[in-house]
């Protein structure tokens, strides 16, 4: 399992390389196992996002995230 940008994959190695090689041969030395991850809701994520220089949220706008969000 490796953590790539934020998001957990799961890779198989078929063959361990010796040394560095180009991103087209090191595709082919691994399996990747991942399951796609379906796309968010866009609107709900275009909710979340604040103004930069807004300061910090409130308790009850920290609230509606964390709802929106599924926590």
């Amino acid at each position: 399992m490796a953590r790539l940008g934020g998001v957990d994959r799961i890779l198989q190695v078929r063959l361990p390389l010796a040394k560095r090689v180009g991103a087209e041969i090191a595709a082919t030395a691994y399996i990747d196992s991942t399951p796609k991850v379906m796309p968010r809701d866009v609107g709900a994520a275009q909710f979340a996002v604040r103004d930069r220089g807004a300061g910090r949220p409130t308790k009850r706008e920290r609230r509606q995230i964390d709802k929106l969000r599924g926590r």
